[in-house]
């Protein structure tokens, strides 16, 4: 095997880890030295080495991921992958073992060592760490597992950590992942389990669905208090989340949703992400050869935050074709669908209508509530709420404001719809 620089295996398996979408600290804190979450802010660095060139700790150079905490803060992450080898054939991969791409693996101490350097120099606050199987699963978690507790008893590290399980691995070293991880990830790769069955024959759907629900147990466990008031060790307190692959298979979107909603409902998943499918080179006959449009991505990930903050049921939300409309996002198409439901009266409309009112976000919904509670609310009141009135119009009625002459769906369809030119930039 050819002998590679540190910083030639961070080029090599961080570009390897951007495949994977499940990468977010959304529910993590910052950890005090004991161990205990704090809200801190931490500001991220430039990203510039000796003599101001963009070195191993540039933000925006290999391994520095990028996402969003709940409060909007942009934290910045190294993702990356322990090895790129593997010794599963899954066809959608493009490290799979017949894949012919460059191959490097870090060891334990490498990426304990680029963890804390990036963190000493703050530019990054966290790791996220997935990997490919090496030998067994069995081996490549336990060294997983070795690099979050060196950087937790050894380095004090009390940043974010993120990583992604390995389903068949052996139950005590999930358990162990979870005590130092704040968050673990269990990829359900596709839609169906037919699907799976057919791209990754050497990947079983039950344990993927196995291994899910013992670490919601554990979570579960890890809340509970004993008689004398005391609680077990925390176990990854930011949650699961897992990742399906679009457009790999024929699954419509219909199907990817009540998926997604079997296992928000299952297995108390923080997020379920969407990636859609890139074609990889020496690809599977059974694999398109061109990728979805991106638009779809976005549109399910508009769906999926629909079912888990709108009230929304899977089954209402894709159209009978199954596929969600890529022109319009899903919550306007299905109030396009429902125009006998609207106008919604603003001042007596229940909280679970006005959250599907084009517009409205839950935030708008809540001060909407609240502010009516003491007084009549007017058309001016909604737009200094936040409500944006130019999608809410056509939908809504009070005091001062109706819609006038009703427009039927499909002079609404082409008011709010995208040009095509508009559309081409996605």
């Amino acid at each position: 095997m050819v002998k590679r620089s540190l910083s030639d295996k961070l080029a090599i398996l961080a570009d390897a880890a951007k495949y994977d979408a499940s990468c977010a600290s959304s529910g993590g804190e910052r950890r005090t030295s004991t161990g205990r979450g704090t809200g801190t802010d931490t500001d991220t660095g430039t990203g510039r080495g000796p003599g101001g060139k963009a070195g191993l700790g540039s933000s925006g150079g290999a391994g520095i991921c990028h996402s969003y905490a709940p409060d909007g803060r942009c934290i910045s992450l190294l993702k990356i992958l322990m090895t790129n080898f593997c010794i599963y054939d899954c066809a959608y991969c493009v490290n799979r073992a017949s894949s012919r791409v460059e191959r490097a693996r870090f060891s334990v101490e490498e990426v304990v060592r680029l963890t804390v350097e990036f963190y000493r120099r703050n530019y990054i606050e966290g790791l996220f760490l997935s990997s490919g199987i090496i030998r067994s699963p069995d081996e490549t978690m336990g060294d997983m597992v070795r690099i979050a507790r060196t950087l937790r008893v050894q380095e004090n590290f009390r940043g974010y950590i993120h990583l992604k399980t390995i389903p068949d691995a052996a139950p005590e070293l999930i358990e162990e992942a979870g005590r130092w991880a704040d968050r673990l990830s269990i990829n359900v790769e596709l839609p169906t389990e037919t699907a799976l069955g057919a791209l990754a024959p050497e990947k079983s759907a039950q344990s993927i669905r196995r291994a899910m629900a013992d670490v919601r147990a554990r979570r579960e466990a890890a809340k509970d208090r004993t008689l004398r008031g005391t609680r077990p060790a925390r176990f990854a307190p930011a949650g699961q989340s897992t990742q399906m692959i679009v457009g790999a298979d024929a699954a419509k979107d219909s199907e990817i949703l009540a998926t997604s909603a079997g296992l928000y409902a299952g297995y108390r998943l923080g997020r379920v992400y969407y990636s859609a499918f890139s074609p990889i080179p020496d690809s599977s006959r059974a694999l398109p050869l061109i990728r979805p449009p991106l638009m779809r991505e976005h549109r399910l990930y508009q769906a999926d935050w629909l079912m888990r903050f709108y009230g929304f049921a899977a089954n209402e939300i894709a159209p009978p074709s199954g596929m969600l409309d890529l022109t319009l996002d899903p919550k306007l198409a299905w109030a396009l669908a429902h125009r006998a439901a609207f106008p919604v009266e603003v001042n007596r409309a229940p909280r679970e209508m006005l959250l599907r009112v084009p517009g409205f976000g839950s935030r708008s919904v809540e001060r909407i509530l609240a502010a009516r509670r003491h007084r009549t609310l007017r058309y001016e009141d909604l737009v200094a709420i936040g409500c944006v009135m130019k999608h809410a119009r056509p939908f809504v009625t009070l005091p001062g404001w109706s819609p006038g002459a009703r427009l039927d769906a499909e002079s609404l369809r082409a008011r709010f719809a995208p040009s095509a030119e508009q559309l081409s930039l996605f």
